[in-house]
């Protein structure tokens, strides 16, 4: 027998091995916490800078649950929507790194007064991100140009005349939609529907269930669509209660866009509550007062992305 063969393996050294894989296994599966400030974000994807680490790529699900932190000792939680995670804003997330290496989100936490210090320089900077984008869009125009005059000319110009024709079809698109439905700051308005409410009710009523499912299965064929839901109530009672009736209101019909509509929670802005705010008329008769116990729901579509689509 050969002194190799005559070699023998301690068997303590062996469980240590194996304690070792087990426990680096364990690790691998633990849960990450990890603090920084939102870069980007698209849809599920979130670009998350920590202060004295890399980028980290966190992804967004359905089930990643979202709050802000009050009280003195931050120790309730307020539930948000994902429409509050913001470029600028500083969050803590928990989640587990998936084969990626991108930490898929469990729980994301922020506080309030970072909130709203995010939203104030996103309000600041919409000036100069329009300004970035139009200069962007002018550079990417000059540089397909450049690129098309090394082409053939034939070939060239039956390219122009294609991308021309898909420009105007989606230009036409565009403008019946806004002059259907007009638009917002950001926003191209494709669709709308209002849902009314009984004095005092705030439970949807079963005709106004076809009509939404009808809107979520058009929005479903926008491009880097978005909904937005909007509640609003009568000025009789206080502002309190009607405050809160427009609240309920705006989550009962979000609650059927997405149980029965199917409509991802990353496709939803906040459900606003706008309480007495934007009246139908003046006058308190009994039309009008009919009229403001509204929801308003509407398909959106950024027009950065509709600005993009009109390139393809």
């Amino acid at each position: 027998m050969t002194q190799f063969s005559r070699l023998k393996i301690p068997p303590v050294v062996v469980l240590s091995l194996i304690a070792l894989t087990l426990w680096s296994t364990t690790v691998a599966a633990q849960t990450t916490k990890v603090e920084g400030m939102i870069q980007q974000r698209n849809g599920e994807t979130m670009i998350l800078k920590p202060a004295a680490s890399p980028e980290i790529v966190v992804l967004l699900t359905d089930s990643t649950d979202v709050g802000q932190v009050q009280g003195m000792l931050k120790a309730r939680k307020k539930q948000m929507s994902m429409a509050a995670l913001i470029p600028g804003l500083a969050v803590k997330v928990e989640g587990t790194y998936n084969v990626h290496d991108e930490l898929v989100a469990r729980t994301v936490r922020f506080k309030g007064n970072d909130l709203q210090q995010a939203q104030a320089i996103d309000a600041g900077m919409h000036e100069t991100r329009a300004r970035t984008q139009q200069n962007e869009e002018e550079l990417a125009k000059h540089k397909a140009a450049l690129e098309q005059q090394q082409a053939h000319l034939e070939h060239q110009q039956a390219q122009l005349t294609e991308q021309q024709a898909k420009i105007a079809a989606n230009k036409v698109a565009i403008d019946a939609a806004v002059a259907r439905f007009g638009e917002l700051d950001d926003y191209y308005i494709f669709d709308e529907i209002t849902v009314y409410f009984g004095n005092g009710k705030v439970k949807v009523e079963p005709k106004y269930t076809p009509q939404l499912l009808t809107l979520t299965e058009r929005a479903k064929t926008i491009e880097g669509y978005m909904i937005e839901v909007k509640g609003f109530a009568s000025s009789s009672g206080s502002a309190a209660l009607n405050q809160k009736l427009s609240e309920d209101r705006a989550h009962g019909v979000t609650n059927i866009l997405i149980q029965q509509g199917k409509v991802p929670l990353t496709r939803m802005l906040a459900p606003g509550a706008m309480g007495e705010s934007e009246q139908i008329g003046k006058e308190k008769t009994t039309d009008v007062e009919a009229e403001n116990r509204r929801v308003v729901v509407r398909v959106l579509q950024n027009k950065a992305i509709a600005a993009a689509s009109l390139g393809k």
